[in-house]
């Protein structure tokens, strides 16, 4: 698998029985605290694979870090909170590598195994298919009001579960389930990566802005216009390839573009075995997860439609 489609992460055929996946990701922070910041990325890094349907098996560190300017304990928390999560993934810490430089910066390469008839795509959405979000929206946009120093100590904690809990645990019950397609929200925000899913797939989709979860504080601050420079961009870039109804707020339009730091899989899954899946979902301990939208029918220019 090369990059036609816009995958999370590059897949090589090792046997009829074994395929590796590999993804890299990295950072600068985003929190204050080192040993969260750590667990964030990694956590971050450790969803291309998980998106894949594959399971994580190696990571290497990748740090860059000013030396001169900042106390090693800092770096060692950072570290100590990637160990945190790739050994919760099940996954070996195999090395990495570091460089001096005047900004810090943290994140993985991963590597995952998966049998080749059992790697899930972002391509293969069909008509009627639901879309389900396994985490709530709003990160890029919480995080924001943090760097200001306006957020509340409730939003930021709820931000940052939802950035560290891996996909892991829902990517263990989608694997079970009949998926067409699946990949995770990160930077471009749901629009953009439902995008690559459907260009991939040649499908439109529809949202259902009223059933997307979201953080608390997303909504209040991006009334405020607390809203990351990601956010606008994605919005400027990925507009003309929405149709919005007047129903929905220009809030919401923020909302589905705002840049995400670890976020939830997108899936793509029979409407038949939807509700079945969120029960199992919730179940496992994947709360946010919900039924956003649908893939409506095919298309040579994919398009969004918010509802």
């Amino acid at each position: 698998m090369g990059i036609d489609h816009h995958d999370d992460s590059a897949v090589y055929k090792l046997s009829e029985d074994i395929a590796i996946v590999q993804s890299l990701d990295f950072f600068t922070p985003i929190v204050d605290d080192p040993y969260t910041f750590g667990q964030i990325t990694a956590t971050n890094a450790l969803s291309d694979i998980y998106a894949m349907g594959a399971r994580p098996i190696t990571a290497l560190n990748i740090v860059a870090f000013p030396v001169e300017t900042m106390d090693k304990h800092i770096l060692k928390d950072i570290l100590r909170g990637g160990l945190n999560k790739i050994e919760e993934a099940g996954a070996v810490l195999a090395g990495g590598h570091s460089v001096k430089d005047d900004e810090l910066k943290y994140g993985l390469s991963v590597t995952g195994i998966v049998h080749p008839d059992k790697l899930i795509s972002n391509k293969g959405a069909q008509s009627g298919d639901a879309l389900i979000l396994t985490k709530a929206l709003g990160t890029g946009i919480v995080a924001t009001a943090l760097k200001r120093k306006i957020a509340l100590p409730d939003q930021i904690d709820a931000m940052i579960q939802s950035m560290i809990q891996l996909n892991k645990y829902a990517a263990e019950i989608a694997v079970n389930y009949p998926i067409h397609a699946m990949t995770d929200v990160t930077g471009f925000g749901l629009v953009g990566h439902l995008l690559e899913m459907l260009d991939s797939s040649q499908m439109d989709a529809k949202i259902f802005t009223d059933k997307l979860p979201l953080l608390p504080g997303a909504l209040e601050w991006a009334e405020k216009k607390v809203v990351p420079g990601g956010l606008l961009t994605n919005r400027k870039y990925y507009k003309p390839r929405l149709q919005i109804e007047a129903s929905v707020s220009e809030v919401m339009e923020m909302i589905v573009v705002d840049a995400q730091t670890s976020g939830g899989l997108l899936i793509s899954t029979p409407a038949s075995s939807a509700e079945s899946l969120i029960r199992d979902l919730h179940a496992n301990g994947v709360e946010q997860a919900s039924i956003i939208g649908e893939i409506s029918q095919a298309s040579k220019d994919p398009r969004i439609l918010l509802k």
